[in-house]
C-alpha cells in the first residue's frame, strides 16, 4: 500500500501554461524580443524557468538569460493565478487522499517561492507534508534530490511511495529515486512521452490514483 503520494506541480495538480507562457512573452516583450503562441510553451517548460527561458530565447547570453528571469519571477510572481487552474478532479483527489490519511508532497522545478504561493493558493486545505520547489544549491529534477529532500521531512519507505507526473522528466525523476511512477495524460506532454520513459503506470484521471494505491507493485 502507498502511503504518500508525490505530486509535480506545472501539468499535473494543475494547469498553469499561460501564465507561464504569459510571464515568459513580458520578460522577452520588455527587450524587444518576439514572444511565442502560448501553444508552444508545453514543450519548453518542465526543467525550470532558466531553461525555460534559455528555449524561448536560445540567442540570448548568460546575461540577458538573467535579465529575462528576474523580469519574468517579476511579472510572474503577481499574475501566477490569472489563469491558472485545478485539473478536473484534482481537488477532490487531494481531499480523498487526505481523509484516507494518505500524506501528501509537492516535487516541482518552479522555483520555491512561487511553487509555495501557487499551492497555498488553490489548496489552502491540503497538508501537505512538504512543498518543494527549486532552490539554490540543489539540482532540479530528473536529478532525485528533490524526492530525497521530501523524505527528510516525511521519511517513508520507498516501497510505499507513488510519484506522479506529466512528462519524462518526472518518470526520470521517480526512476532515479527507486520509487513507483505514474504518467497523467491530462497534462503538457504525450502519452508517447510518457511510454518512451517506461513510466510504470499511465492514467488518464485524476480518480484512478485511488485505485493504484492500494494495488501491490
Amino acid at each position: 500500500m502507498k502511503t504518500l503520494a508525490i505530486f509535480d506541480l506545472d501539468g499535473t495538480l494543475l494547469n498553469t501554461i499561460k501564465d507561464l507562457g504569459s510571464a515568459c512573452n513580458y520578460a522577452l516583450n520588455k527587450h524587444g524580443y518576439s514572444g511565442h503562441s502560448l501553444s508552444t510553451y508545453p514543450f519548453m517548460v518542465g526543467n525550470g524557468v532558466r531553461k525555460l527561458i534559455q528555449r524561448a530565447q536560445p540567442d540570448a547570453d548568460e546575461q540577458m538569460v538573467d535579465t529575462l528571469l528576474n523580469d519574468f519571477k517579476e511579472y510572474y510572481d503577481s499574475h501566477s493565478t490569472d489563469y491558472t487552474t485545478p485539473y478536473n478532479g484534482i481537488p477532490e483527489l487531494l481531499e480523498e487522499l487526505t481523509q484516507r490519511g494518505v500524506k501528501i508532497a509537492v516535487a516541482s522545478n518552479k522555483y520555491q517561492s512561487a511553487t509555495e504561493q501557487i499551492i497555498r493558493h488553490y489548496f489552502p486545505s491540503i497538508p501537505f507534508v512538504a512543498i518543494m520547489g527549486q532552490e539554490e544549491g540543489r539540482p532540479i529534477k530528473p536529478d532525485p534530490s528533490i524526492i530525497f529532500a521530501i523524505l527528510n521531512q516525511c521519511p517513508t519507505p520507498k516501497a510505499e511511495i507513488i510519484y506522479i507526473g506529466d512528462s519524462a522528466v518526472d518518470i526520470e525523476t521517480a526512476r532515479r529515486a527507486c520509487v513507483t511512477s505514474v504518467g497523467v495524460t491530462w497534462g503538457f506532454r504525450t502519452v508517447s512521452e510518457l511510454r518512451q520513459a517506461y513510466a510504470d503506470h499511465i492514467i488518464s484521471t485524476p480518480n484512478e490514483i485511488i485505485n493504484l494505491l492500494n494495488e501491490r507493485f
